[in-house]
């Protein structure tokens, strides 16, 4: 693992403020897809009808972007690792004190506003700027990469995205329910966000203390053997 170091992130006021305003931030798509949705006439927010069926097909297709994370996550390989550090720095510290529910209403915004702005606004004009059977893919393809583009974390992070971002408006191209990218997009947040901010943020801070724990024991064996050679220098003078 590579070295992990305590985050340099300024702390938010309270972990509710930072709750609120992630909260407000993904909210405010779904209010831009809705501005954009009247301008070019795409009914945003008609497309997510709320059926059990969707809310279940969404929790399904969450399966294939939980096991991507948690691989992600696990993986050794050096840029999941430096991507991870990233998160722990830069993501976890801004959240760090959420309650789960918090956690939830976070995932939740961000399933709807970004689906709603990605999927249903953004994919569809861009399918809708090229005629026939090869506009539906155009604008899978354009929408996944802006969402790529605006989650460009790191390169890795990027990438990973640009590849969720095409899985979650493959489900939108495919069912035509809005809701079941917006459901599999919520539940990965929420898994992901949980894990990070009770797993991963704990094992970090006990990483921490280990380290510190083996640097005091360092500085005083080191100690002990100065004031060892102390000793036999004074004993031969």
């Amino acid at each position: 693992m590579d070295d992990f170091r305590p985050p340099d992130a300024p702390m938010p006021a309270t972990p509710r403020l930072a709750a609120l305003g992630a909260v407000v931030f993904e909210g405010s798509l779904g209010v831009v897809a809705l501005l954009l949705g009247w301008l070019f006439g795409l009914p945003a927010a008609g497309r997510i009808p709320p059926t059990f069926s969707a809310l279940g097909l969404g929790a399904l297709a969450a399966l294939p972007l939980l096991v991507l994370f948690f691989g992600c996550v696990h993986c050794p390989w050096k840029p999941f690792r430096r991507l991870l550090r990233v998160v722990r720095e830069l993501i976890v510290p801004l959240l760090r004190g959420c309650t789960v529910l918090e956690l939830a209403a976070i995932a939740i915004a961000a399933g709807v506003g970004e689906e709603m702005l990605f999927r249903a606004i953004l994919q569809e004009v861009a399918a809708g700027s090229v005629e026939g059977p090869a506009g539906p893919w155009v604008g899978l393809v354009a929408a996944s990469l802006i969402f790529g583009l605006v989650h460009l974390v790191t390169p890795t992070y990027g990438i990973l995205a640009t590849l969720i971002g095409g899985y979650l408006g493959w489900l939108w191209m495919t069912t035509g329910i809005l809701m079941v990218p917006v459901t599999a997009h919520a539940v990965y947040d929420f898994v992901g966000l949980v894990y990070l901010m009770r797993v991963v943020d704990r094992r970090g801070a006990q990483e921490i203390d280990r380290r510190g724990a083996q640097e005091i024991d360092r500085r005083g064996a080191q100690e002990i053997d100065r004031r060892g050679a102390q000793k036999v220098d004074t004993e031969t003078d």
